[in-house]
């Protein structure tokens, strides 16, 4: 069986926060996932998705992912399009969201930091992940 779904309808989940623009491109039962786009210039510069639900994968993986290109960090892009996926979240009425960093990724848990985010535990990553 084949699914097909038009960008028209994908269209609904953009986000937008007048400097950058989540533009989805596809989306599952528990996955949205977005180019990050400067909204001036229409630039591509990054990835984020949110992740529905609490799975025990999840706990690993987290609710919330992002990747900035390296010529565009240091903009604090993650961390805006981090909000505009907090209100997708909200609007899925999930109660929280988790993200999960390396704990060598300083950027990121600075990034986690300024969203008001509380450290819960470091743990190794079990081998079935």
């Amino acid at each position: 069986m084949s699914f097909f779904i038009s960008r028209l309808a994908l269209r609904e989940f953009d986000l937008d926060d007048g400097e950058i623009k989540l533009v989805c491109y596809h989306v599952t039962s528990d996955n949205y996932i977005y180019k990050i786009t400067l909204k001036k210039t229409r630039e591509h510069i990054g990835f984020c998705d949110l992740r529905t639900g609490h799975t025990p994968s999840l706990y690993y993986l987290g609710n919330i992912g992002y990747r900035v290109f390296p010529q565009y960090r240091g903009h604090c892009y993650a961390y805006k399009a981090s909000l505009l996926l907090f209100s997708l979240a909200k609007k899925l009425k999930m109660d929280y969201v988790l993200i999960t960093v390396s704990p060598d990724n300083t950027p990121s848990i600075k990034t986690c930091e300024k969203l008001g985010g509380e450290y819960i535990e470091t743990v190794d990553v079990p081998q079935w992940h």
